[in-house]
């Protein structure tokens, strides 16, 4: 009984349980309820004696009946206040009641049976105790055991184990997961009870699974065998698994099984079957297997005493009486104990349950506790907990009911029956849970059987019991167990508390849960008090439930919010919006929690701020905001988040790509980068590194030192994209050539020159990468001019680099450049004019916060202006001087004195530094003084300075002024124009500058003129920087004008993969196709190879610039031909060819290749593909399609089409035969406007019957359609299924697959009904031009010729020739004519018959009579579509086209029938030809050339000379066509004496194909009835061979059942042959006499055994073996014989349905008839089954039913053995030896199938075998198998055999005899003579005394040696006078 639940003033219950919670109606009190007295009711113990051998009790009776006196006072006493506290009357107590007393003493030692069974409660639970609990929690601190009762306890990971020696302390958190787990079943034991601090009325049960305590009192002698105990694996070892007990003396071991048991682990507590005991070294050695631990009772022991009973020991127990609440059992002789209503063993008992429960019924229980203080014990009789298992559960808490049974009610609660699945589960319900108000009478209110709705309160899992309420305020509340709370849940809720910390609120359920203070409001609460009234509801929202404490908000925006909540981290899926609240504020972003504890990050770029603001002055800690998931990664369980809702992705502004030029607002700066939002559709975040702010190094780090947040910048360069990241460059170099930035491999051409950055620098090379991810590797070797040089001092990362394209290789993605000065010079001032924008943004940067005022001086000087000033000071950098209304300007570059008046020219000014550099060299001032006497004609002179200097024009120039990153020059010839040029280049910037110095002439070109993009300055780039060589200013002049024929000069500017650009004339840009450099295209030299940028060279104008061409873009077409540059006269116009005849042979260069074709550039506008089948024939080249076509390879080939509006030629690479159509522009037979032509036009273009095409597969038609192969853009053919291969193969379309390449023969081409083309075509290498050109011409006349020397002993040298032709097809039925081979293909299967394809032209047809020589039951699956036949031609009809076949065997390819089988056409004494079918001991079965027939040729007949073994000189399939020999009776050479006979046919070939054949032997069996049927006429002949002889042939094989070869007495036979031929050395004519002689006496006999076989009828029909079953129904012999002879006619079912009668027909008593059919059966279905293995399963099962199964078992091994099957004969052993253990033949069974494969644990089954068999039988086995050791196996082992036996049995005379008689066999003296010492030294009776001393003077007699005879006679005397004395 359960005893209800006490109330506690908290307004919950008391429970033990963890689920057990209150179910009252939400905030109402509580009041004390009768049904309280649940933890306080005392559990009786049956009278144990203190001492079990004697003694009385500690108390005396007067003593013991006071206690109880007492206790039963109080009790009234309790009951009386809580009646009155209801205002009831005071009522009697019931006696019945007293089992709720919580204490457990030993009341039963007054003599007295008990009335109550023991149960452990929260008051009686003691420190001490041992109980028996089940897991049901495993963390990483601690252990939750669920107990009896309900109860829960704790155990610490310190209590776990007795030993913590392995592993580290970080380990530990794993290793309670891994050694325990949830529903094991554990022993254990109380250490301390602790009251919980949290809720009062609470205790902690603090357990331990330590076995040292649990052990305690224990010894070895403790430990019996089959007793089970419980161990901890202290180690692995490589063999099994070392134990402790928690007795420091003794271990324990289990041994490592090898059936695929678990592997056990380290710590790990275990349960084990003691097996051995070893004293001596004190090891117990266990057996963990389940089902024995499960089983394993323990004994009744005279030594057991109470501290050896452990919680978990089944016992086999008496039922001595049945109490109110359970029963009283005892067991172990002397102990007690007791059973209460939920262990008994069923669950589910109604009120009779006391009616199974007799006394004296015996029991299996298992310990639930043992109470060592008071001697208590609690037994179980649960099915489960008996069985070792854990009770399971199918319900949880929480569940609602609504058809639960009532099965018992019981005076303090309800047994119910909940309908779970898949099995009911009992449930408990107790008077205070199952009504409202109290219930008086529980019978009066439910009935048994009624059904009730209940609400599952909590769970007992040692009982496997549910706890439920019948309340109806238990079904209302949303949450009423902590697993009804979820995260997100929105509940009214009461406050019953209010703190500094927060509220405490109460939900209708009766769950608690706290609010914690930033929770309670939106806003920052001061005081909560006045916030939240005490008693006041409210509606809450859960935000999550760890470890059953509940937290929830009052924060409106949560509690409303309809967004989606997020609850864990596997929720957190990209772009989710949802609530949350910000619990810290970073510089950097903010973290944002949500439910459940998961927590987010919101980076500063997402917080949507303005650029610059402070992220804690716009939120606060504990807003809730809304925010966006950006990314999660689950695994490291983090969440990046946002507050702007729409994500800004890249995608969606189509203006921001890679390459594309953005603008920004500066975010936030750091050493290494530069954050910036971009501005775009949405807000993008961009990062620029510190080294990306400018080309020139010192300028960038200068930038990042004056940028600040809230800075514009305007032009950024896009260069990679990472998700919404941008990465971001400054660098001018990148931005001026963005559209030329590649971002991909097909972009990157070799030869040119293309801007990038250095990202990575290794020892080895120097990685520049370009737009994207695009990276190229310059090797050292290329990286540098300078070979030696360190790559390190040479580059940094980031450096701007001009890179040249060396190579770019497709499939490895690898891109190789060169960053030599040589190759990548720079062909403008882009360097310098990106220096001196950067110097103007640093100076803005500078003057931000300065006045206009300050920096107004700027405007009074400009470049090469002339002022005035006075010379100030004088110091290192030059002269400071004073000019008008400007003080304090550093001037450099002038010396004078101080105070004199100075006119200078301007040469630069630099206002970062307040730096005006003057000159006062006279020719500038000169210079300048004229412009300034005429401002008009300053006007004109800029406008003369404008013409003479021009853009690419070289001068001369004079160094000014040397400034650390450019010169100053002026250039003279100009009037003194300055000019600027930097010193270094892109890819110099870390190298030593070249010195220049003052004064110095130095060579220059005009890169750009003074505008506002260059600061006002003229731009100039050295020679010496760019690598130009010329230095002539006059060759720089080029016309100014440019007309088409003109020859130029141009200078190379940069050299691309299809064309190289140049400058030449004045200003001009012009381009060089790569069809415009050679005459002839098909040379192999590369074009451009002779080019290299800044070469000048003579080319021709041949065309003006596109007018579509931008205007900065207009390229002029220039050509370097040789023909045309030779032409003498100005050419006014150079045409491309523009019209192109069909079959015209053009040449062009690859530009492009896709997977379908192949691009050339045929000339500058006009290009042709090639189709990628069009390019070759062979399959192997067409797989190499792209590789055969490197970019700017040479190819040539012929005009097929051509568009003239796309300006697009189709061509092919093989000539086009007999076609002069003009299909150009101008008119023609054809013209083809558009390329996608109609497929059969473009068919007949080129393709004609006989062509050898390339084509590739493009689909497999099913069954025998063949495959469709294309051969063109838009054509296609098909295969016909005869022409995919060249020989008859059974599936030519193994190997072909869609999509693969082949090379295939147009055979015809046709046109359709419907008017498109059908194309034939044929895979067969054997047709003209399908070879390779290497095979010689022997291939081709489709012959062999193989020359083989063999070196035979009399020096004989062979050659044989082999044809090996090629399978003919026929295509015309001309070529057929009646009784020709041939082969084909089944087209189509009917039930009349089939047809099949001869070739693509022919088919035939095959009536069903002629299908097969047996009857065919499914034409359709034996012949199904696609297979392969062989067959005759009989019928050919010209005019009808009819052809007709038989795939008769019998009838193929040789005479009719009854001519093959006819015997009369065989003579006694002729001599035929043949070939051996089969080699047997006894003879040569020889099939007969022309004829299906078999004739055997015994032994004796073979040769005139004995042949001792005939498999050595005789082989199956060996032809004995060259030497005539008689078949059906001899083959002596003898035989062969005649002329005529001499001389051997010639080797044909249909006779080496005969001999090649090869035939399937028959197994020859060994015993066993079924070799009759496993080997009788299964043998089948070509077509049926004649019955005698097929009988003959069977028979020779079934020797058990002693079936007569033939009738013919063959051994006086061989007898009188033998003695005939005594006289073969006699002359000629003597030897033909004797011939003829025999010849006549065969006749004889002959005859007569043809009487003979007349009056013995051997059955030659079905219907003559019907009549001998007839009269013989009971014999298997002649069931058999039926049997085989259907199996001779290859009728399997047949065969199978005589073996069902036969069965049903033989008298059931005839047991051993039937198993003889029986086994025939299981041969039949061992060859014939389908599959074997389940059909000979079958049978086996049927026949188990009929027969003795031991019988039945070993004839199916019998089967096994003599197949050879040993798989299945070994498990067909193991089941044997399972299911018959005892017996001692199947054991050595099994012992002899271990020998014969040379098992090597063969002891392992010999101990097996003795455990399992009977003692009796052990001699038997014993010496058994040690003569199977001494015949088969290892001699020494079946020695120490039977030396084990004779130590045990050494009187038994008959193993001495048998142990002697193996000896003797292996024939050892010494060891045979040593043996027989010991048998007759041992004291035997006389009887058995004189038996072994006559078997020792047998052996010595045999043996042959006088001496020992003598003394084995003189020992024997000695023993007769030593006996008689």
């Amino acid at each position: 009984m359960v005893a209800p639940s006490k109330r506690v003033p908290s307004g919950k219950r008391n429970d033990s349980t963890k689920a057990f919670k209150s179910s009252k109606k939400s905030f109402k009190k509580t009041k004390d309820d009768v049904a309280a007295r649940s933890e306080a009711m005392a559990l009786q113990l049956e009278e144990v004696p203190d001492f079990p051998r004697g003694g009385g009790s500690s108390l005396s009776k007067k003593e013991r009946e006071k206690i109880h006196e007492e206790v039963d006072a109080e009790f009234d006493a309790d009951e009386r206040v809580a009646k009155r506290s209801k205002g009831g009357k005071p009522k009697k107590r019931n006696t019945s009641d007293v089992d709720e007393l919580g204490s457990l003493f030993d009341g039963g030692l007054t003599g007295k049976r008990p009335r109550y069974a023991n149960k452990i409660t929260i008051k009686n639970i003691s420190a001490g105790m041992k109980l028996l609990g089940v897991v049901t929690e495993v963390n990483q601190k601690d252990i939750v055991v669920s107990l009896p009762g309900g109860l829960r306890g704790l155990v610490r990971a310190s209590e776990a184990l007795d030993f913590t020696d392995f592993g580290t302390e970080d380990d530990e958190n794993e290793l309670l997961r891994d050694i325990f787990s949830v529903g094991q079943l554990v022993p254990c034991i109380v250490l301390q009870l602790d009251d919980d601090k949290k809720e009062a009325g609470k205790r902690k049960i603090w357990l331990s699974l330590r076995l040292s305590l649990l052990h305690k009192g224990f010894s070895l002698d403790s430990f019996q065998p089959g007793m089970v105990v419980t161990a901890n694996v202290k180690s692995v070892e490589d063999h099994g698994y070392i134990l402790q007990f928690g007795m420091p003396s003794i271990t324990g071991f289990i041994k490592k099984s090898h059936e695929g048991t678990r592997e056990l682990k380290t710590g790990q507590l275990i349960q084990g079957v003691v097996t051995n005991i070893d004293k001596e070294r004190k090891i117990v050695s266990l057996s963990s297997d389940p089902d024995s631990v499960a089983k394993c009772v323990t004994k009744d022991l005279s030594g057991m005493s109470f501290d050896l009973l452990i919680p978990g020991m089944m016992v086999n127990a008496r039922v001595q009486s049945a109490l109110e609440n359970g029963l009283l059992l005892g067991f172990l002789m002397y102990f007690t104990g007791t059973v209460d209503l939920f262990h008994l063993q069923n669950p589910l008992c109604n009120k009779s349950w006391k009616d199974e429960y007799n006394p004296t019924k015996m029991v299996n229980a298992r310990i639930l506790f043992i109470d060592p203080s008071t001697r208590a014990v609690g037994l179980t009789l649960n099915p489960h907990l008996v069985g070792n298992k854990a009770p399971p559960l199918h319900v949880s808490s929480g569940d609602i009911f609504d058809e639960a049974k009532v099965v018992r009610v019981d005076k303090s609660g309800l047994l119910l029956e909940l309908p779970s699945k898949p099995v009911s589960t009992p449930a408990y319900v107790s008077t205070y849970d199952a009504a409202e108000d109290e219930v008086k009478k529980l019978e009066k209110k439910f009935k048994e059987g009624s059904r009730i709705r209940v609400r599952v309160l909590g769970l007992k899992q040692i009982e496997g019991l549910a706890i439920g309420t019948l309340k109806e305020s238990a079904f209302e509340g949303p949450a009423f167990t902590h697993s009804d709370v979820k995260p997100g849940m929105v509940t009214k809720a009461k406050v019953i508390s209010v703190d500094t910390f927060g509220a405490i609120v109460q939900f209708p359920g009766g769950l608690k849960a706290m609010c914690p203070l930033q929770h309670m409001s939106e806003f920052e609460v001061r005081k909560p008090r006045k916030k939240f009234k005490v008693g006041a509801e409210l509606i809450f929202r859960v935000l999550g439930c760890k470890s059953k404490r509940i937290t929830v908000t009052c924060k409106k925006t949560l509690v409303k919010s309809k967004l989606p909540i997020l609850s864990s981290y596997a929720d957190a899926t990209e772009g989710l919006v949802t609530h949350g609240w910000i619990t810290k504020i970073e510089k950097n972003g903010c973290f944002v929690r949500f439910y459940n504890g998961v927590q987010g990050f919101v980076a500063r770029f997402e917080l949507g701020l303005e650029p610059g603001s402070d992220p804690a002055s716009v939120f606060h800690i504990g807003e809730v905001v809304k925010c966006r998931v950006t990314s999660a990664v689950h695994g490291t369980r983090r969440i990046n988040l946002s507050f702007m809702m729409k994500p800004t992705s890249v995608s969606e502004d189509d203006s921001i790509k890679l390459g594309s030029i953005v603008s920004g607002v500066i975010d936030s700066i750091t050493p290494q980068a530069v954050t910036v939002h971009v501005k775009s559709k949405g807000l993008l975040k961009g990062t620029i590194f510190a080294e990306h702010l400018a080309d020139h190094h010192d300028q960038a780090n200068l930038m990042i030192s004056l940028l600040r947040p809230g800075f514009e910048l305007d032009k950024l360069l896009v260069i990679d994209i990472e998700g919404n990241n941008l990465a971001l460059s400054s660098k001018y170099s990148l931005i001026k050539f963005a559209e030329e930035l590649p971002s991909d491999l097909s972009q990157l051409q070799p030869n040119s020159v293309v801007h990038g950055y250095v990202c990575n620098l290794i020892e080895n090379g120097c990685f520049v990468r370009f737009l994207g991810r695009l990276t190229g590797f310059a090797p050292r070797s290329k990286a540098i001019d300078e070979p030696r040089a360190d790559l390190s001092e040479s580059f940094f990362v980031g450096q701007s680099v001009r890179a040249n394209i060396v190579d770019v290789n497709q499939e490895k993605s690898r891109v190789t450049l060169s960053l030599k000065q040589s190759s990548c010079a720079s062909v403008d001032a882009s360097f310098v004019e990106e220096y001196f924008l950067t110097d103007e943004k640093i100076s803005n940067l500078q003057s931000s916060g300065v006045t206009e005022s300050e920096c107004s001086w700027v405007e009074k000087f400009s470049i090469g202006s002339l002022i005035k000033g006075t010379v100030q000071d004088k110091n290192d950098l030059g002269l400071v001087v004073n000019f008008d209304n400007i003080n304090n300007v550093l001037v450099g570059g002038t010396s004078l004195e101080n105070g004199s008046v100075v006119q200078a020219v301007v040469l630069d000014i630099s206002r970062a530094e307040r730096l005006v550099d003057l000159s006062l060299r006279p020719e500038l001032i000169n210079s300048s003084a004229k412009e300034v006497s005429n401002s008009q004609s300053k006007k004109k002179r800029k406008r003369g300075i404008s013409k003479e200097l021009e853009i690419h024009q070289r001068v001369s120039a004079v160094v000014e002024i040397v400034k650390e990153q450019y010169l100053i020059l002026s250039i003279p010839e100009h009037n003194y124009s300055i000019g600027y040029a930097a010193v270094s280049d892109y890819n110099t910037q870390k190298l030593p500058v070249k010195q220049f110095s003052t004064g110095q002439s130095v060579v220059a070109s005009v890169e750009a003129l003074q505008n506002p993009l260059t600061s006002g300055r003229l731009l100039l780039l050295l020679d010496s920087v760019s690598g130009s060589s010329e230095t002539s200013s006059k060759r720089a002049k080029k016309k100014t004008n440019c007309e088409v024929g003109s020859v130029v000069q141009a200078e190379i500017t940069e050299i691309k993969p299809f064309e190289v650009r140049v400058n030449f004339g004045q200003s001009f840009r012009g381009r060089i196709h790569i069809t415009e450099v050679v005459n002839d295209v098909g040379t192999n030299e590369e074009p451009f190879a002779k080019f290299r940028v800044g070469q000048s060279v003579s080319a021709r104008v041949v065309a003006k610039p596109c007018h579509t061409d931008n205007k900065k873009s207009k390229l002029w077409e220039l050509s370097v031909k040789p023909a045309i540059l030779r032409d003498s006269g100005e050419l006014t116009e150079v045409r491309e060819q523009l019209e192109f005849v069909s079959g015209e042979r053009v040449c062009g260069y690859v530009y492009k290749v896709d997977k379908e074709w192949v691009w050339l550039a045929i000339s500058r506008n006009v290009t042709a593909r090639i189709f990628i089948l069009d390019t070759a024939c062979e399959a192997r080249e067409l797989e190499e399609f792209e590789g055969r076509f490197p970019i700017g390879k040479a190819v040539s080939g012929y005009v097929l089409t051509y568009n003239k509006e796309k300006k697009t030629v189709r061509l092919v690479q093989r000539p086009l035969l007999n076609i002069q159509k003009s299909i150009g522009n101008d008119g023609g037979p054809k013209k083809d406007k558009l390329d996608s032509s109609i497929p059969g036009d473009d068919a007949t273009l080129f393709i004609h019957e006989g062509d050898i095409l390339g084509g590739r597969i493009s689909k497999i038609l099913p069954g025998v359609g063949g495959p469709r192969v294309q051969i063109g853009p838009y054509v296609f053919g098909r295969v016909h299924f005869t022409e995919i291969n060249d020989s008859w193969v059974s599936n030519p379309l193994d190997g072909l697959h869609e999509g693969q390449f082949v090379k295939c023969k147009v055979l015809e081409i046709s046109n359709s009904s419907k008017g498109t083309l059908q194309i034939e075509l044929s895979l067969r290498t054997s047709l003209d031009g399908m070879s390779s050109d290497h095979l010689s011409e022997a291939s081709s006349n489709n012959k062999l010729i193989i020359s083989l020397s063999l070196s035979l002993d009399s020096s004989i040298n062979l050659v044989m020739i082999c044809r090996v032709s090629v399978c003919k097809r026929f295509e015309r039925i001309e070529d057929l004519t009646p009784d020709m081979g041939i082969e084909g293909y089944v087209k189509n299967t009917m039930s009349k018959g089939c047809f099949i394809m001869l070739s693509r032209t022919l088919d035939a047809k095959v009536l069903l009579s002629n299908l097969s020589d047996t009857f065919v039951k499914d034409p359709e699956n034996e012949f199904p579509v696609g297979k392969l036949v062989t067959g005759r031609v009989l019928n050919v009809e010209p005019l009808s086209k009819r052809v007709e076949v038989t795939l008769k065997k019998g009838n193929a390819g040789g005479p009719p029938k009854s001519e093959s089988y006819d015997l009369k056409q065989f003579h006694v004494g002729d001599i035929i030809s043949g070939r051996i079918k089969r080699v047997e001991a006894y003879g040569l079965f020889i099939e007969i050339d022309q004829t299906g027939m078999v004739g055997l040729c015994h032994k004796s007949q073979l040769s005139d000379d004995h042949i001792e073994d005939i498999h050595a000189r005789y082989e199956a399939g060996e032809s004995l066509d060259e030497e005539k020999r008689r078949i059906s009776l001899g083959m002596k050479s003898s035989y062969f004496v005649n002329g005529d006979d001499e001389k051997a046919e010639p080797f044909s070939e249909e006779k080496a194909n005969e001999a090649n054949m090869e035939c399937d032997p028959i197994n020859e069996s060994e015993s066993g009835v079924l070799t009759a049927v496993g080997d009788f006429g299964f043998q089948e002949t070509n077509s049926g061979t004649s019955l005698a002889i097929a009988q003959v042939e069977s028979r020779a094989s079934i020797l058990p059942l002693e079936v007569d070869l033939d009738d013919i007495e063959e051994a006086d036979l061989d007898k009188n042959q033998n003695q005939k031929l005594q006289g073969a050395d006699k002359d000629e004519k003597s030897k033909r006499r004797e011939r003829q002689k025999d010849k006549e006496e065969r006749e004889k006999k002959i005859q007569a055994a043809e009487g003979r076989l007349l009056e013995n009828h051997a059955p030659e029909s079905a219907d003559e073996f019907e009549k001998m079953v007839r009269s013989s129904p009971n014999s298997s012999f002649v069931w058999i014989k039926y049997m085989a002879f259907m199996l001779s006619l290859a009728d399997i079912e047949k065969a199978r349905s005589i073996a069902e009668r036969a069965l049903r027909t033989i008298n059931i008593r005839e047991e051993e008839e039937k198993l003889n059919i029986w086994v025939a059966y299981f041969n039949l279905e061992n060859e014939h089954g389908s599959p074997p293995e389940e059909a000979v399963k079958k049978v086996f099962e049927r026949a188990r039913q009929y027969c003795d199964p031991k019988k039945v078992y070993n004839a199916l091994l019998g089967v096994y053995e003599r197949t050879e099957q040993y798989k299945l004969a070994d498990k067909l052993l193991d089941e044997m030896i399972k299911k018959f253990k005892q017996s001692c033949k199947v054991w050595l069974r099994k012992i002899q199938s271990y020998l014969k494969l040379d098992e090597e644990n063969i002891q392992s089954v010999v101990n097996r075998a003795l455990l399992c068999l009977p003692r009796h039988k052990h001699i038997k086995f014993i010496s058994q198998t040690a003569i199977l050791e001494f015949k088969c196996g290892v001699a020494d082992r079946g020695r120490s055999l039977f030396e084990r036996v004779l130590r045990e049995y050494p009187k038994r005379t008959d193993l001495w005899s048998v142990y002697l008689d193996q000896e003797i066999r292996l024939g050892e003296v010494d060891v045979i003579r040593s043996l027989f010492e010991r048998a007759i030294s041992l004291s035997l009776p006389p009887k058995k005394m004189k038996f072994l001393f006559k078997k020792f003077l047998e052996y010595e007699k045999s043996a042959g040696d006088e001496e020992r005879v003598e003394y084995v006679k003189q020992r024997a005397m000695e023993y007769a006078d030593s006996t008689l004395a």
